[in-house]
C-alpha cells in the first residue's frame, strides 16, 4: 500500500511539474523597441519603397515543446507610419490609403500555428495562421514564422525572440488608391522579441 501511495505521489509530482513547463505569457518588448513590422512595395514597377511601423505592441503564449498550443496578438498604431519621406508618409495616412484617423490601428490575432521543421540554419519553423485586420477589413493570412531563440537576459528576464514574413494584397483590404496591379502586393517582415511575464 504504501509503495501504491508513494508511486501515486511520484506521478502527481511529475504532472504538476509537467504544468509548470506548460506556454509562458510574454509581452512584446515595445519599451526597449525590440519590435519591427516592416514592408516592401513596389513602386510602379521601377523601384521598391520600404518602410516600417515605429509603435507596434502586443502579447503571445509561448512553450519550445508545444508551438502549437501558441498564441500571439499584434498591433500597430497605423499613424507611426515611416518610409524616409514626410509627404509620402503624410499620403499614406490619408484617405488615399489608410485613414489612419478613422482606422488608428492594424492588427494580428493568430488563429493556429503549424510546425513546419527547420529552416537551413536549423532554427524552428511555424506556419502562423491569423486574422489581419487593416483598414476595417480582416482577412485571414499566413505568417511564415522562425523561431529566433530564447533564454536569460542581463536584467533578470527571460526572453523569446521570432521573425515572420507574409505577403497581402492592398486590394483585399478596402478601397484604395489604384496604383496599378504591380503596386498591389505588400510584403511584411516581423521581427520581435517578448519578454516573459513575472
Amino acid at each position: 500500500m504504501l509503495k501504491k501511495t508513494l508511486a501515486a505521489l511520484a506521478i502527481g509530482s511529475a504532472l504538476l511539474s509537467a504544468g509548470n513547463v506548460m506556454a509562458a505569457d510574454y509581452v512584446v518588448d515595445k519599451q526597449g523597441q525590440h519590435a519591427f513590422v516592416n514592408f516592401k512595395i513596389s513602386h510602379l514597377g521601377y523601384s521598391y519603397i520600404y518602410g516600417t511601423f515605429k509603435d507596434v505592441d502586443g502579447t503571445f503564449s509561448f512553450d519550445a515543446t508545444k508551438p502549437e498550443d501558441s498564441k500571439i496578438t499584434f498591433n500597430v498604431n497605423t499613424a507611426s507610419i515611416f518610409t524616409n519621406n514626410a509627404e509620402r508618409d503624410k499620403h499614406i495616412s490619408s484617405k488615399d490609403f489608410l485613414e489612419v484617423d478613422k482606422f488608428a490601428k492594424a492588427t494580428f490575432v493568430s488563429t493556429s500555428v503549424k510546425s513546419t521543421g527547420k529552416n537551413a540554419e536549423g532554427k524552428d519553423t511555424a506556419d502562423v495562421t491569423g486574422d489581419l485586420t487593416i483598414h476595417g477589413v480582416t482577412k485571414p493570412v499566413v505568417v511564415k514564422a522562425i523561431f529566433v531563440g530564447e533564454g536569460k537576459d542581463p536584467w533578470g528576464g527571460y526572453r523569446a525572440g521570432f521573425e515572420g514574413t507574409t505577403s497581402i494584397k492592398r486590394s483585399d483590404f478596402g478601397k484604395m488608391m489604384d496604383l496599378g496591379p504591380q503596386s498591389d502586393e505588400v510584403k511584411l517582415i516581423i521581427s520581435f522579441e517578448g519578454v516573459k511575464a513575472k
